[in-house]
């Protein structure tokens, strides 16, 4: 990372005075493309979203297949306007906005290159005709590199304007070939009209306009870094870093810029030394929040996810008080530190009976929204359902309103969906008092269970009431060593033996008959037998819970707490490249063991057999209770008559 006090600015009024020439760019000139082809009259002939221009391309110049393209006229203005019903919506205006800025933010760094490396002199010569030759190869060397500056400072400066009104659509928009290296002001050119090809191509609506324009930035930026690799005379702007305050927009060289769009949190943090007990949610909690932090924003991919077993969906189960909003407050309060210090964007969601509404159908889209936005692939990501028992509905139930089936629809689809993608950025957590009376489909797509047991031991119940007494009592502690049993590995090290054997009266039935059967559960086929044990004691037992099993495995795999420190100084693990990532991450990785799997297995069925048994005890008291009043009302109903 740049060091702040090396940042220059890049002073607003030097921006402003190329506000005339972005709009002009934008209101239109005439271009003949030298590189890319005019692919716009297929625009029919495409699926929306999915760019035309070929991925590879003859790189050998002068080759009578090159494409040749008669010169066009370039109006993003008309053509932008055109996409809506002939007024100009904010949304149209935000993109037309965010492309003058960043054009006139490049003309700004290009200006500011050109008189910092003696280029506006040799211009003005060249002008002149008085320009020496032994300088004319040096002259080429940098007009290319303003070019390249001009090109790269426009995608980046743009596609961090536009961050604030993206959702979560994404398109691919193809490789950037127009990429014109002659001078800044043939660089810009370029890029606005294969933008403008793209947009015809792509953008049926403003939404998708957006996703377009964000796309081809992301596109450019990344055809310009690899071209200035190879590149002379580019030392300066790519050690270089610059502030452009009132945008708050960070330019360090040829790296991407991350604009901010989690806004802030009004939330009362709590640290983990404040979550008394529930050791092994309070672990799994800590772990995947660093995990959330290993996300490649460039790659748009998390190594966590790629090697297995990402915690997407997590389920948080327990009776009232025992901890479940203080784990929220922990895990958001880790992640919204972590990415402070990262310069990352951070956004958490709540969903709460609040958004269920009585009008048809907006119950199901302010779910949809509430996904969309956790979902969002420039942010890092958390979002909460909290009390999912009364927020979603059992399919089939009948005290379950149309707005909580369309909710449960809603997040089926998105947890566990034919076009669900797992990306790593985000991850959503299912809390419960009553966690039996969620549908069973959409909890068995909560790949993780957390236990929220709360404190649970002698020292758990003297720690907590230490902790919430404060400090302002002179009361002695007693025969106590306080916190000692909180130490985090020592506590989720015991929690998981703990699972040596099940815990639900049902699933110890199912374990000892198997191992009555099979013996020790040391091998593959003894665990897949175990495993059909419970799927005939239990129906809901399916494919899903043992890949929710496996999953769970992998992570245990992966029972390292990524070093503070890589938190702490971002340049040790979070921004190096995604490849590094995945190394680094493999070397701290352990084998899995029968161990694992076998408390694994019992954790989960455990949890599914407790879920089955107070369903169904529920559901025995309510068929009781409606038999009692039926007997009941037959009795007053006689005693009237007669």
């Amino acid at each position: 990372m740049s060091n702040p006090r090396d940042t220059m600015e890049l002073r607003e009024d030097a921006v402003r005075a190329q506000y005339d020439a972005a709009l002009a760019l934008l209101t239109g000139f005439d271009h003949a493309p030298r590189l890319g082809k005019a692919t716009e009259s297929a625009a029919v002939e495409r699926s929306p979203g999915i760019g035309t221009r070929p991925m590879f391309r003859s790189t050998t110049p002068g080759m009578v297949t090159r494409p040749v393209a008669r010169a066009g006229g370039v109006r993003l203005v008309e053509r932008v306007q055109g996409l809506g019903d002939g007024l100009t919506s904010p949304l149209q205006a935000s993109v037309l906005g965010a492309l003058r800025r960043g054009l006139a933010i490049a003309l700004a760094m290009a200006e500011g290159f050109a008189a910092q490396l003696g280029l506006a002199e040799l211009k003005k010569a060249n002008l002149e005709a008085r320009l020496p030759d032994a300088r004319r190869a040096e002259f080429t060397e940098l007009l290319a590199a303003e070019a390249l500056v001009a090109l790269h400072v426009f995608a980046n400066a743009t596609a961090f304007l536009l961050a604030p009104h993206l959702g979560s659509l994404t398109v691919e928009v193809g490789e950037v070939d127009e990429v014109l290296t002659d001078n800044a002001g043939l660089a810009l050119h370029g890029a606005l009209w294969e933008l403008d090809q793209d947009i015809a191509l792509v953008a049926t609506d403003e939404v998708r306009l957006a996703a377009v324009v964000a796309a081809f930035c992301e596109a450019l930026m990344k055809k310009v870094a690899l071209r200035a690799e190879s590149a002379a005379r580019l030392g300066a702007f790519a050690s270089g870093s610059w502030k452009v305050e009132a945008d708050g927009l960070a330019l360090a060289g040829f790296k991407p810029a991350r604009a901010s769009k989690g806004g802030a949190l009004t939330m009362q943090f709590k640290k983990p030394s404040e979550v008394v007990g529930n050791h092994i949610a309070k672990y799994q909690s800590l772990k995947l929040a660093k995990m959330l932090m290993a996300y490649d924003f460039d790659r748009r991919l998390n190594p966590f996810a790629e090697l297995g077993g990402f915690i997407f969906t997590f389920m948080g189960d327990g009776a009232p008080g025992t901890g479940k909003t203080t784990l929220i407050q922990m895990m958001a309060g880790l992640l919204n530190d972590y990415c402070k210090v990262a310069g990352y964007p951070f956004r958490y969601q709540n969903f709460s009976i609040d958004q269920i509404d009585s009008y048809q159908g907006k119950s199901g889209q302010n779910a949809k929204a509430f996904i969309d936005s956790v979902l969002d692939p420039t942010v890092i990501g958390f979002g909460t359902i909290d009390d999912i028992d009364q927020v979603a509905g059992k399919r089939g139930d009948r005290q379950s309103s149309a707005g909580q089936q369309e909710v449960t629809a809603v997040f089926m689809g998105a947890f566990a969906g034919a076009n669900t993608v797992v990306r790593g950025n985000c991850t959503f957590g299912m809390f419960s008092n009553y966690p039996e009376n969620v549908d069973d489909a959409l909890r068995q797509r909560a790949g993780a269970r957390f236990l929220v047991d709360g404190p649970q031991s002698r020292e758990d119940y003297i720690d907590i009431l230490a902790l919430l007494l404060g400090k302002n009592h002179a009361i002695p502690i007693g025969d106590a060593q306080l916190f000692a049993s909180q130490e985090i590995k020592k506590a989720v090290s015991a929690s998981f033996a703990g699972y040596a054997r099940p815990h639900e009266e049902g699933l110890l039935k199912v374990w000892d008959q198997v191992a009555r059967d099979f013996g020790p559960l040391d091998t593959v086929a003894k665990l897949g037998a175990y495993l059909k044990a419970i799927q005939i004691a239990d129906a809901r037992f399916t494919g899903r819970a043992v890949k929710n099993i496996t999953d769970a495995v992998k992570v245990r795999a992966a029972d390292f707490e990524l070093p503070d420190a890589w938190m702490e100084e971002p340049d040790l693990f979070l921004f190096k490249p995604y490849d590094e990532k995945i190394a680094m991450i493999r070397g701290l990785m352990q084998p899995m063991t029968v161990e694992m799997v076998v408390q694994e297995i019992n954790r989960y069925a455990d949890s599914e057999f407790r879920y089955a048994d107070k369903s169904d005890e529920a559901a025995v008291a309510g068929m009781v209770r409606g038999m009692r009043l039926e007997v009941e009302a037959k009795r007053r109903f006689l005693e009237g008559r007669g």
